[in-house]
């Protein structure tokens, strides 16, 4: 019986991707590499200095432009991971990726649900969510580690009731 672990999303197939690993014996992390190249670009080269203006300004319109420059970049790993009802995937980012390439979890730390596993929106894509706060374009090219995944159990209230099943990816939980 398969108690926790990850496989190749099948868009990703035959792209030569590697399945996350321990670096070390003790290594509480599994390393994600990248599934592709991706450009990381500067928030400052993206505009953020006309979002401030904007924002002065009020404009609800320019507003919403503005942020959309502002987004985080998704780098997908070409990974998804099964594991037990009551475990959970914490996605964190490797610890020289703020301190040499100014780069952030936008999310500040991701959290894969067992049920994220195989939806059908996306097959359970894991996916590094990232702004770069440097400021240079960072590129991050295939196969280079950018996080690292740690299974975890967590625990429910007495008063837990959610019944509800997940339908997809990014915020799907959202009522």
């Amino acid at each position: 019986m398969r108690k926790r672990g990850f496989e190749i999303v099948s868009t990703f197939e035959d792209k030569g991707l590697n399945l996350p690993q321990r670096a070390t014996k003790h290594a509480a992390g599994y390393d994600f590499e990248a599934a592709s190249d991706v450009t990381i670009p500067s928030i400052w080269k993206s505009g953020i200095f006309e979002g401030l203006k904007t924002l002065l300004g009020k404009d609800e319109q320019s507003i919403t432009q503005e942020e959309k420059k502002l987004k985080p970049v998704l780098v997908p790993t070409g990974i998804k991971s099964y594991m037990g009802d009551e475990e959970y995937l914490q996605l964190a980012n490797r610890s020289s990726n703020p301190l040499k390439r100014f780069l952030i979890l936008s999310n500040g730390v991701g959290v894969i649900d067992s049920d994220y596993y195989n939806n059908p929106d996306n097959e359970g894509h894991i996916m590094f969510q990232f702004t770069n706060f440097g400021l240079r374009d960072v590129q991050i090219k295939k196969g280079e580690r950018i996080g690292q995944g740690i299974f975890l159990p967590f625990l429910k209230a007495d008063q837990d009731v959610s019944g509800n099943v997940r339908t997809g990816g990014f915020g799907s939980s959202n009522k």
